[in-house]
């Protein structure tokens, strides 16, 4: 019987949700790094001051958003480069990806190995901008299209793509 106490399940619980925090922690300290890079610091910048705000309200330690900013501030950080990936998902849902990276020929096949594995592959730029509009950095779907029996397949590529550290964003316009 052992692995079956009450100990255990927390410790498997806990690492789960450390693990996701991690990823959300990451993409947001790499996020406020390239605005620092891109303002030279300067925490009045729309830019800067947007990312720093997200990055609280996920709950980000104020102790490492003044770390990411300085460290932006070095001249050992790589410049990031943001890119949007667009492709079409089951039943028709429109998928942008967007992603801040430092090579984005690797990220752009890591993204495709990621779709062609779940049967789907990249659209031209702008075939599925159509289905939303930026609303304050974020894409909002303008027209929704109901998925029904797709959702779990939905989710399983979203996941997929969500676990990439590149990856700052997955939207869909699915209900």
């Amino acid at each position: 019987m052992s692995g079956h106490n009450k100990w255990s399940k927390i410790k498997h619980k806990k690492a789960s949700s450390d693990a996701q925090k991690s990823r959300v922690f990451s993409r947001f300290v790499k996020l406020i790094q390239n605005e620092s890079k891109k303002s030279g610091g300067d925490t009045n910048s729309p830019g800067l001051r947007s990312a720093v705000d997200s990055a609280k309200k996920e709950n980000i330690p104020k102790d490492n958003i003044e770390r990411a900013i300085i460290k932006g501030l070095s001249l050992d950080t790589k410049s990031l480069v943001s890119a949007t990936y667009e492709t079409y998902g089951p039943g028709g849902v429109a998928i942008i990806i967007e992603a801040l990276t430092d090579n984005t020929n690797r990220t752009g096949a890591l993204i495709k190995n990621i779709l062609t594995k779940k049967g789907l592959s990249l659209s031209a730029p702008g075939s599925a901008s159509w289905a939303f509009e930026r609303v304050g950095g974020e894409w909002t779907p303008k027209t929704f299209i109901d998925v029904g029996s797709e959702r779990e397949s939905l989710e399983e590529i979203i996941e997929s793509l969500d676990a990439q550290e590149d990856v700052q964003g997955v939207y869909i316009n699915a209900k």
